[in-house]
């Protein structure tokens, strides 16, 4: 049974969920970041997702990818599945600028954590639903 790690959680708001991952939204306002989670148990590597797991995944990666250069108009957008301190498969998604503070390094453990105000974590969480759309779906569909 799919259980979230206790980091991606704490670290992390629920957006919503699509066919098979977990949408977060990290809560650190120096960068826009959200996460894909694939709801599978146990998986750590994207490799070990079934055929057509992996392709959801994908699919799912580019809708996101495409939601947040809408929304952020990024001047990159750095797409990685880390996982050396967190094992849970999650793809990061982050919005990057030439004027944030590590440009051009990555974020990893480079950026100052500043939580998001209450008022623009509500802000960014209904700009990003309404761009998903008919994609989220409900918890009792998954």
């Amino acid at each position: 049974m799919f259980e979230l790690d206790a980091v991606l959680e704490k670290d992390s708001v629920l957006i919503g969920d699509l066919k098979l991952c977990q949408v977060r939204l990290i809560n650190n306002r120096n960068a826009p970041w959200v996460i894909l989670v694939p709801k599978r148990a146990f998986i750590e590597e994207i490799h070990q997702l079934g055929h057509a797991d992996r392709n959801q995944l994908m699919a799912e990666s580019c809708l996101l990818a495409e939601t947040m250069q809408d929304l952020f108009t990024p001047d990159k957008l750095n797409i990685a599945a880390i996982g050396n301190k967190v094992r849970q498969l999650h793809l990061h998604h982050v919005a990057r600028f030439e004027s944030d503070e590590c440009w051009p390094e990555p974020v990893w453990g480079k950026l100052s954590p500043v939580c998001y105000s209450d008022q623009e974590l509500a802000n960014i969480l209904q700009k990003i639903k309404r761009l998903l759309g008919d994609e989220l779906v409900e918890l009792d569909e998954v």
